[in-house]
C-alpha cells in the first residue's frame, strides 16, 4: 500500500545558512509514546553518549534508553517524564539542542515552556495505542493537544514520527492508515506538516540510520530530516523592540589628581593612568547602559526610540555587543543600549523604535492555553508577564473554547486545565503588544496566579 505524499518529507529550507545553525527541537506527544527512548536512540546512534553513561542505564542486561533523559528520581521510579530535559549532540552536518517534554496532561505547562523557543517539534504517535486497522484511526487527545499547541506557538517545522510500528502485525498498513489520519487532522487544524516518518525508537529503524522500504516508506530518516530543517529566522525585518532586563550604572571616575595607583609591578596602560580612565568612561559617556536581548529589528546608533510605558523619546547613541564592543546588533542577540540623554528606564521597560509608533494596548484579545488546575473564570485578576514587565490583567470574558476533538469553537463559561480558548484581557497599564503571528516576543504573555504565584496560562495575542 502506498503511503500518503506527505510522508515523503518535503522541506521548507529557504537559506543555506539556516541549515548550519544549531537546531532546537522538542519531542512531544502523549504519555508513553516513546519520546525519551527516541532521544536516547538519537544520542546513542549518533555516538553522543560515553560508555560510562551507557553502563549507568543498564537494567537487567538491557539498555534503557529513556534513562538517558529521565534523570529525576521520581521519573525513574514512575517511568514517566515530569520535567523538561535538555540534551545536546551534534553530527557531521549540524548541532542539535533537544528538549524532552512530558506527555502527561498534568505537565502540559512544561511542554509549552519547552516548545516556545524551539525551531521544530517532533510529535510522536504510538501505533500500538491506535486502532491502526481502521482506515482513519482516531488520534489520542494529547497528540491533538500538543500538535495544536506547537502550531499556536508558531514552531516553524512540525514532524510526525509514528513510533512502535515494529510491534504491530502489519507495519506498512498501520503506517498508511495513521499517516492518513494525521494528514486529515493537520489539514482540518491548518497545521503545516513538514514530514510524517515511520520509526522504531527501541530498535532504531529510521531514527539515525535509514531503513529503505520499511513500511513502504522511501523517504529520509528522522535525523536526516532534522539536519535539513531551517532554524527560526530572527525578526530583523520588524521594527526595533528591546525589553530592558538589567540597568548598568556608570562606574564612578576619580579626578586625575586623585587617580588610584596601579598595583606594584603592574604595567600602566599606554598613555598613562588617564588613558585607562578615559577608555572606560568613553564607552557610555557616563550614562547608564540598558542590557537585554533584542526582540526584533536592529539596534544601531541614530535610531529614534520611545520608552514604554513612560512615552519619553531619545536617540540611540551607542550599541554594545555582549562582549561590550561597539557595533550594531540584530534581533535574538544580547546588547547594551546607551541613549543620548538620561531617561527614567528600569527593568521591565521596553525601548521601541519611534517609527512606526506603538502606542501600547490595555485591551487584548488572546488565545490562551490554560495550565492551572484552578479554572480560568471571567472577572479574575492575574499577573501578566510581558517581556520582563509585570502588569495586572483582568479576565473580561471568555469568547470561546476550542474542542480538541472536533476543532470547533464552542461557547464557554470557564477554561479548565489544558483547555485552549480565546479570552479578552483588560490590563491596568498599556503594554507594547503585537499579534503573535507578527512577533513571538511582543505577542506573548505569561499569566501568573496572584495568590499562589503559579504559572497559570500562556496567552498569545491575536
Amino acid at each position: 500500500m502506498n503511503t500518503p505524499a506527505i510522508a515523503s518529507a518535503t522541506f521548507n529550507v529557504t537559506d543555506e545558512q539556516d541549515t548550519r545553525a544549531a537546531l532546537r527541537f522538542v519531542t512531544c506527544g502523549s504519555v508513553d509514546d516513546g519520546k525519551s527512548t527516541l532521544i536516547g536512540r538519537l544520542l546513542v546512534d549518533s555516538k553522543a553518549v560515553l560508555q560510562d553513561q551507557l553502563a549507568g542505564v543498564q537494567r537487567g542486561g538491557q539498555t534503557d534508553l529513556a534513562l538517558l533523559t529521565d534523570g529525576l528520581q521520581a521519573e525513574r521510579e514512575q517511568g514517566i517524564t515530569i520535567d523538561v530535559a535538555y540534551r545536546y549532540f551534534n553530527t557531521a552536518a549540524r548541532k542539535f539542542i533537544i528538549a524532552d517534554a512530558p506527555g502527561h496532561e498534568q505537565y502540559t505547562r512544561n511542554m509549552v515552556t519547552a516548545a516556545s523557543s524551539t525551531d521544530a517539534a517532533v510529535v510522536l504517535v504510538d501505533a500500538t495505542k491506535l486502532d491502526w486497522q481502521a482506515a482513519l484511526p482516531e488520534l489520542l487527545p494529547q497528540t491533538r493537544r500538543h500538535s495544536l499547541l506547537v502550531n499556536l506557538l508558531r514552531v516553524p517545522s512540525i514532524v510526525f514520527a509514528v513510533n512502535k510500528l515494529d510491534a504491530v502485525a502489519d507495519p506498512a498498513r498501520a503506517f498508511a492508515h495513521i499517516s492518513a489520519a494525521l494528514t486529515q487532522f493537520a489539514e482540518h487544524a491548518h497545521i503545516p506538516v513538514t514530514a510524517i516518518v515511520p520509526v522504531s525508537a527501541l530498535i532504531g529503524y529510521n531514527v539515525v540510520d535509514q531503513n529503505p522500504g520499511w513500511c513502504n516508506y522511501s523517504g529520509p530518516g528522522l535525523l536526516q530530516i532534522l539536519e535539513q530543517l531551517s532554524a527560526t529566522p530572527a525578526d530583523t525585518a520588524q521594527p526595533f523592540a528591546f525589553p530592558v532586563q538589567w540597568v548598568e550604572k556608570p562606574a564612578p571616575t576619580l579626578p586625575t589628581s586623585l587617580g588610584a595607583l596601579p598595583p606594584e609591578g603592574a604595567v600602566p596602560p599606554k598613555g598613562g593612568l588617564s588613558a585607562e580612565r578615559s577608555s572606560s568612561s568613553d564607552t557610555s559617556k557616563g550614562r547608564r547602559i540598558f542590557w537585554g536581548r533584542i526582540a526584533s529589528g536592529m539596534a544601531q546608533p541614530g535610531v529614534e526610540v520611545t520608552v514604554m510605558p513612560s512615552g519619553k523619546t531619545a536617540t540611540i547613541a551607542q550599541v554594545l555587543s555582549h562582549a561590550r564592543q561597539p557595533k550594531s546588533v540584530s534581533a535574538n542577540h544580547s546588547a547594551g543600549i546607551i541613549l543620548d540623554r538620561e531617561l527614567d528606564v528600569s527593568r521591565g521597560d521596553w525601548i521601541l523604535a519611534t517609527e512606526p509608533a506603538n502606542p501600547g494596548k490595555k485591551e487584548i484579545l488572546a488565545t490562551v492555553a490554560w495550565m492551572d488546575e484552578e479554572p480560568l473564570l471571567p472577572g479574575r485578576m492575574y499577573w501578566a508577564l510581558h517581556g520582563h514587565r509585570w502588569v495586572k490583567a483582568k479576565v473580561r470574558r471568555i469568547t470561546s473554547r476550542i474542542d480538541i476533538n472536533t476543532l470547533q469553537s464552542q461557547d464557554a463559561a470557564q477554561l479548565d486545565a489544558n483547555a485552549i480558548g480565546v479570552v479578552e484581557l483588560a490590563l491596568l497599564e498599556p503594554i507594547a503588544a503585537l499579534p503573535y503571528k507578527q512577533s513571538r516576543t511582543l505577542g506573548s504573555l505569561v499569566l501568573v496566579d496572584t495568590a499562589s504565584h503559579k504559572t497559570s496560562g500562556a496567552a498569545l495575542v491575536i
